[in-house]
């Protein structure tokens, strides 16, 4: 049997200075005696800051609930990450007829597609 999770975590960045600086400090607490320098170096875009959330926490808002608890475009402004956490979900398929190790170093075109006889279970 193969087990195939995908998974969405949406946030919105609200302040991006406060977003990056959580990303850097969050960088330092995975290297050690790495300097502020260091971590500004490091981690100066977008793409490098949601990276190095994942790592250390395993998601992008660290704190947050997978729950949506504000109404549709509301915004909460005042998380000292800059994030406002815009909402989760997790989808498990059984039997995904090709795991992605199956594809070698080409992977398939779209990794989140539904193979074509998945049932539906959010």
């Amino acid at each position: 049997m193969t087990i195939s999770v995908r998974m969405r975590q949406d946030v919105v960045i609200v302040d991006p200075e406060r977003f990056l600086a959580s990303a850097r400090e969050a960088y330092r607490e995975l290297s050690p005696g790495v300097t502020e320098e260091t971590a500004c170096e490091s981690v100066n875009d977008v793409y490098e800051a949601v990276f190095v959330l994942l790592e250390r926490f395993g998601r992008l808002a660290a704190d947050a609930s997978n729950a949506l608890t504000g109404l549709p475009g509301q915004r909460t402004l005042d998380r000292s990450d800059g994030l406002s956490p815009a909402g989760e979900r997790s989808q498990v398929v059984l039997n995904d007829p090709m795991p992605l190790q199956d594809y070698g170093c080409f992977g398939p075109e779209d990794p989140f597609a539904l193979p074509r006889d998945a049932p539906e279970h959010p």
